[in-house]
């Protein structure tokens, strides 16, 4: 019998064709849509108009490092400036496993139940080897996610100080343009980002957690005197007592530092995010605060400083990176790197050379 002619016990049927799951129209119709890039004036007009969807377009292109973008991100800024700056800009940060996700989540829901417009600006941080990002905020806040008058935009850190993403402050504006009247920008964690995020929000609210130890007290510090509002999370089950106890703590503690410009004192609450307790005693505090520096006009102040602040940080950032991607820049520092690194030359001259050739 001949071998080639015997039959495979493996043996596939055919199966039953599928019908397609996509009508061919609508992935041609899709298609057409995402070639298709709004202008800048359609961008403006759909964000004035409230639309969340060129928000977001106009977000990524404002983040974007690509030098085409630069020019469209800066007319959609300009088109939106007129509308802005008329919200309240909270900064919310904390050690990791503090709660911000949930938290926030909380605060957020507990705004738009009073008819707010919320925007959550959450600082994702990125890997400092693989240079990626989760992008889990709106996976964290499910509840937020879903409400109509509230936006959540999470943004990978990149290479910028601390984590806070480098066009941060621009968002903002697009999203007071939008309609949104609370922003909430939410911080990597404790270090240098707060600094920043300092520089850019009307006030400053530290989560902590009860018990934490010692050994945090050191990373503290520099932020607890940034800070308007401590409050202390997880205030729930057997943890009431020791947050009531990281409260009298704190009081005291704060009590230390010296007196803010703003004249406020800040102070020190509980709450607990996952049963949404206290979270009404947090937006009294706030409004609270609001009241004062408006009517002793620091509110104003601070923003026309944090406006000269931002002006010198973007010619900084901007001439960096003209300096980077400068063609003959690019080689010289290259050889320059092989010089420093072989002690052919010390790194102060190879920098005085490089800037010299770049400002020739």
């Amino acid at each position: 019998m001949n071998q080639n002619s015997k039959k495979s016990a493996l043996k596939e049927n055919d199966g039953i064709e599928q019908p397609d799951s996509i009508s061919a129209k609508s992935v041609v119709q899709i298609q057409h849509f995402r070639k298709r890039q709004p202008s800048a004036n359609e961008l403006i007009t759909a964000i004035l108009n409230g639309d969340k969807t060129a928000l977001s377009r106009a977000i990524t292109l404002v983040e974007s490092t690509n030098p085409e973008h630069l020019e469209k991100a800066n007319e959609v800024i300009q088109g939106c400036l007129p509308h802005a700056n008329k919200s309240v800009r909270i900064g919310i940060t904390g050690v990791p496993g503090v709660g911000k996700s949930t938290f926030i989540e909380a605060f957020g829901k507990y705004l738009t139940s009073l008819g707010k417009k919320v925007a959550v600006l959450a600082v994702d941080p990125s890997s400092s080897i693989s240079h990626g990002s989760i992008l889990g905020d709106k996976t964290r806040m499910e509840e937020l996610v879903k409400d109509e008058n509230a936006f959540i935009r999470p943004s990978a850190s990149g290479e910028s100080l601390g984590g806070v993403a480098r066009k941060t402050r621009e968002s903002i504006m697009l999203c007071e343009a939008c309609g949104f009247d609370t922003i909430l920008i939410e911080t990597v964690g404790v270090g240098q980002s707060e600094t920043a995020v300092h520089s850019m929000v009307d006030f400053f609210l530290l989560l902590n957690l009860a018990g934490a130890g010692d050994e945090l007290q050191g990373i503290k510090r520099g932020i607890m005197e940034m800070a308007d509002l401590i409050v202390i999370n997880k205030a729930d089950g057997d943890n009431i007592t020791k947050a009531k106890l990281a409260k009298t703590e704190y009081n005291r503690a704060l009590h230390l530092f010296p007196m803010k410009n703003s004249g406020w004192s800040p102070t020190v609450t509980t709450c607990s995010a996952i049963e949404k307790e206290g979270i009404d005693s947090v937006w009294k505090i706030i409004e609270e605060y609001f009241h004062l520096t408006k009517e002793n006009n620091y509110f104003n102040t601070k923003r026309a400083n944090q406006n000269q602040y931002w002006l010198m940080e973007t010619i900084n950032d901007q001439l960096k990176n003209n300096f980077y991607n400068n063609p003959e820049i690019i080689q010289l520092l290259e050889e320059n790197k092989k010089a420093v690194s072989t002690n052919e030359i010390s790194p102060f001259a190879a920098a005085f050379l490089l800037l010299k050739k770049y400002f020739k």
